[in-house]
C-alpha cells in the first residue's frame, strides 16, 4: 500500500546569491550540484534549491522548513515579504506518473524523479509570483484608466504620473527580464529520459496557458504606459499653448501701450 508524502513549494526571494551558496552548502551540508539547482538532504526529507528563488521540500515539516530558510537566508536576494506557495502530496509504486487533484503517483521515490517533477512546480511556484506582481500593479492603477474615461485626464502631476511610469517599468522588466524562466529548463537536454514528468506537472498546472495569460496582462500595463504618456504630451502641449497664448497678450499689450497711448 502506498503512503503519502508531503510536497511544499515556495517562492522565497527574486533569486539567490548561487555561487555563494553552492559553496557554502557543499562544504556544510549533505548537498548534490545540478545546473542551477542544489539538491539538500535535511532532517528526515530533503529540498531542491533553484537559482531563481523557488524551494521545493519533500518531506518537511513546517518546523525543519524554517530551520532550513534560516540557513539559506544570508543567500537571498530580496526576499519576499507576502507568501507564495503551493502545496501538493505524492506517493510512489504506481505503474506510471499520474497526477490529480493535487496528487502526484510516481512510480519510484528516486532523487531524480523528484527533481524532475520540481522544475515543473518551481516554475509555477515561480510564474505565481510573477502573476501576482502584475496583477497588483493593475489592481493599484485601475484607477488611471477610470479618471481619464470619466473627465478625459487622470488628474495626476507631472511627477506623480512620471513616478507611476517607473513603477509599471519595473514590474513589467522583472517579469520580462526573467522570462527565460518559464522556459523548458536545460536540465532536460542532459537528462532527455525524464522530460516527460516535466510535460506532464506543466500540463497539469497549465503553465503554457497561464504564461499567455499573463502576456496579456502585461500588453495591459503597457497600454496604460502609453496613455500616460500621451497625457503627459498632452499636458506639455497644452502648457506650451498657453505659454504662446500669454505671449502674444503680452505682446498685443505692449503694443497698445506703445502705439496708442505712447507709454514707451
Amino acid at each position: 500500500m502506498s503512503v503519502n508524502h508531503t510536497l511544499y513549494a515556495l517562492c522565497y526571494c527574486d533569486n539567490f546569491n548561487f555561487d555563494e551558496l553552492q559553496q557554502h552548502l557543499l562544504e556544510n551540508l549533505r548537498c548534490t550540484a545540478y545546473r542551477k539547482v542544489l539538491n539538500i538532504e535535511w532532517k528526515q526529507g530533503d529540498a531542491f534549491i533553484f537559482d531563481y528563488g523557488v524551494i521545493v521540500f519533500f518531506n518537511l515539516d513546517i518546523v525543519d522548513r524554517l530551520e532550513l530558510l534560516h540557513k539559506l537566508e544570508p543567500f537571498a536576494i530580496k526576499p519576499l515579504d507576502y507568501l507564495i506557495e503551493d502545496e501538493f502530496s505524492y506517493s510512489t509504486g504506481s505503474d506510471k506518473l499520474i497526477i490529480k487533484n493535487d496528487h502526484i503517483s510516481l512510480s519510484n521515490d528516486e532523487m531524480m524523479s523528484r527533481l524532475a517533477i520540481s522544475h515543473g512546480i518551481a516554475q509555477s511556484t515561480k510564474l505565481m509570483h510573477f502573476e501576482y506582481q502584475v496583477q497588483q500593479t493593475i489592481n493599484d492603477t485601475a484607477y488611471i484608466p477610470a479618471n481619464i474615461a470619466d473627465t478625459g485626464k487622470s488628474k495626476l502631476s507631472g511627477k506623480e504620473l512620471a513616478k507611476l511610469r517607473g513603477l509599471l517599468f519595473i514590474t513589467k522588466s522583472n517579469v520580462m527580464l526573467n522570462y527565460d524562466l518559464l522556459d523548458i529548463p536545460d536540465f532536460f537536454w542532459e537528462y532527455p529520459e525524464l522530460d516527460h514528468f516535466y510535460i506532464m506537472v506543466s500540463d497539469y498546472l497549465e503553465i503554457k496557458q497561464r504564461i499567455e495569460v499573463l502576456s496579456k496582462k502585461l500588453e495591459t500595463i503597457h497600454e496604460l504606459f502609453d496613455m500616460m504618456a500621451e497625457e503627459q504630451k498632452h499636458k506639455h502641449s497644452s502648457l506650451l499653448e498657453w505659454i504662446i497664448i500669454w505671449l502674444i497678450a503680452f505682446e498685443i499689450a505692449v503694443t497698445i501701450f506703445h502705439d496708442l497711448l505712447g507709454v514707451f
